[in-house]
């Protein structure tokens, strides 16, 4: 039986504000944005330097199949302390200041960035610190996701949450086309040097996020409950809201089964022939396609027929991941993996717009931890699963069997969760 704690009357948080239309036109959120852009340049160099890293370590010992799980490992290494934490994280984000967390979070990661770095220049890092420390990192992601999920409301207002969601994407998908980019082209130079200028991104990140002054203490819960309960509440609601458990779970799925992070360094050095460079054009490719849509959509959203929309990018972006595991061009990889960026940032803005306006500011926090578990999680459980996809099938197949099983999940959801395929108004 949950325990609430005394109280008078239920304490009504107060409505979001409505804000400008514009999220452009708020200082905090342009702040906000570079230190997103800042501190997702940090975590793609640096993860595009530590996959390059690891597998040319394990290659020197093992053939192609064996050193992919290594790469595994690196993924299997950040989910655990996501799974662990990621959920009372959310509890957190719904009770301390979002704002504060996230700093704290960034500076932690910085503070790995400095530790690859070190390892780096001692020139022969043992496996076991590098993973070692991207646990650490994964730890910090797990506060990091909720807390500026729900952080992004309070800052810009009802008004402008679409379009400053699909800004935010566009944040990322900056650092996700620049960071891969420049970490495969700095790495072809320098590991350490990959490692230094993650950690002065960190760095630009940190300060973005101390000059904002938006306050980013969460609106009073209607009732006081032990964090346990907290938990619990942010798990009941999504379960019982067909709509946003049906858009995780499948973006579970897919990412699971087609996600290609953890195949690129394999295509480029062992199937394409490319190195360092063309691996870093290969990163680059699915961030690029990401970009345009996304700024596509902070002048145009989408506010009809979201699901049919979700589920066509979802199918999409199947396509491609199966189109990338016969691909034998270099080319033509990147442009399947440009369009399958494209479609996946369809499905993301339709997600998280679903997800931020349907959620009271109270449970924000937990309901986006949720979302991250199933969500963000799933990029690092994917490349565990795609490392011992590889051993047992080899990289192509594991490619093309994943492209397969994101096209048979969709349509299983699109039969499972009619409501999210009838989902229409996104406003």
């Amino acid at each position: 039986m949950t325990e609430t704690l005394e109280t008078t009357e239920p304490v009504q948080p107060p409505p979001p504000p409505e804000g400008p239309a514009s999220p452009w036109a708020i200082r905090d959120f342009r702040l906000l944005w570079v230190g997103r852009v800042a501190a997702v340049l940090g975590i793609q160099i640096q993860s595009s330097a530590l996959l390059w890293q690891v597998y040319e370590i394990a290659r020197r010992d093992h053939p192609i199949e064996e050193a992919s799980l290594y790469l595994g490992l690196v993924g299997l290494c950040q989910f655990l302390p996501l799974l662990a934490l990621t959920l009372p994280a959310g509890a957190l984000a719904d009770r301390r200041d979002r704002k504060n967390t996230v700093t704290l979070s960034v500076m932690v990661e910085g503070g790995c960035a400095l530790a690859f770095l070190l390892m780096a220049l001692h020139g022969a890092p043992p496996l076991w610190g590098l993973l070692a420390v991207a646990a650490v990192f994964g730890a910090a992601r797990a506060f990091l996701a909720p807390a500026s999920q729900a952080f992004l409301p309070m800052v810009v207002g009802r008004r402008a949450l679409p379009p400053a969601i699909a800004a935010q994407s566009i944040a990322f998908q900056t650092g996700a086309i620049a960071g891969p980019a420049l970490g495969g082209v700095i790495v072809g130079f320098s590991v350490p040097g990959a490692y230094g200028v993650a950690l002065a991104m960190f760095a630009i990140g940190f300060a973005s996020l101390l000059l904002i002054r938006t306050s980013g203490k969460p609106a009073p819960s209607p009732t006081r409950v032990s964090p346990v309960e907290q938990v619990k509440e942010g798990l009941a609601y999504v379960w019982n809201t067909k709509i946003v458990l049906g858009a995780i779970s499948l973006d579970l799925i897919v990412v699971l089964l087609a996600g290609v992070a953890l195949l690129t360094p394999i295509f480029a050095r062992d199937i394409l022939h490319v190195g360092a460079v063309g691996f870093g054009l290969l990163r680059a490719s699915f961030g690029a396609g990401a970009l345009l849509v996304a700024l596509y959509l902070t002048r145009f959203p989408i506010v009809a027929h979201g699901g049919r929309w979700m589920f066509a990018s979802v199918a999409v972006f199947g396509v491609c991941t199966l189109v990338f595991g016969l691909s034998t061009s270099v080319w033509l990889s990147g442009a399947v993996l440009f369009l399958g960026g494209a479609a996946d940032m369809i499905s993301v803005n339709i997600r998280q717009t679903l997800i931020q306006l349907a959620t009271p500011d109270h449970m924000r926090g937990r309901v986006s931890s949720v979302s991250m578990l199933f969500i963000g999680a799933s990029n690092e459980l994917g490349e565990a699963y795609s490392g011992v996809a590889v051993r047992f099938l080899g990289p192509i197949y594991a490619a093309v069997y994943g492209g397969l099983g994101a096209l048979a999940a969709t349509g299983l959801w699109a039969r499972w969760f009619p409501d999210l395929r009838k989902a229409d108004r996104l406003e």
